[in-house]
């Protein structure tokens, strides 16, 4: 039974259900900025963006990394589904390093048709992201 204080939060990446709790309040991106959803917000659909994803609960807050994809809200369910999601604090030391050379191969990826463009870009902006999310831990 879901508390009508509390957000339904579900998480859902290709491979896996990451999050599937009762929380207080969530903030994540959209393509156009940043949303903070607690307990009655109005119906929405959105694009997720490339971020972190905060989550409150009543054990307190925990950061994940998102990679795109979609946002809804209906009632107090909050669904994500993602390309990638990942727990920020569970990242293995030396990510850093390793997403730093990530970034650079994109940088450095040839890109000649607007397809591989787009994915270079995208590429470069998940690496740069994450790599300044985790330098803030």
């Amino acid at each position: 039974m879901i508390d009508v204080n509390m957000l339904q939060l579900t998480v859902v990446t290709p491979e896996t259900t990451l999050l599937n709790e009762q929380v207080l309040s969530v903030r994540f991106p959209l393509e156009d900025g940043e949303i903070g959803i607690l307990p009655d917000h109005a119906p929405m659909v959105g694009r997720l963006g490339i971020g972190e994803l905060i989550v409150t609960s009543s054990a307190g807050k925990r950061s994940y990394f998102v990679d795109g994809g979609f946002a809804q809200v209906k009632g107090n369910a909050v669904t994500l589904l993602t390309n990638d999601a990942r727990d920020l604090a569970s990242m293995p030391a030396g990510s850093a390093a390793r997403l730093e050379e990530a970034f650079q191969e994109a940088l450095n990826r040839k890109a000649r048709t607007p397809g591989e463009i787009q994915a270079r870009q995208h590429d470069m902006d998940r690496n740069r992201k994450l790599q300044a999310l985790l330098s803030q831990k």
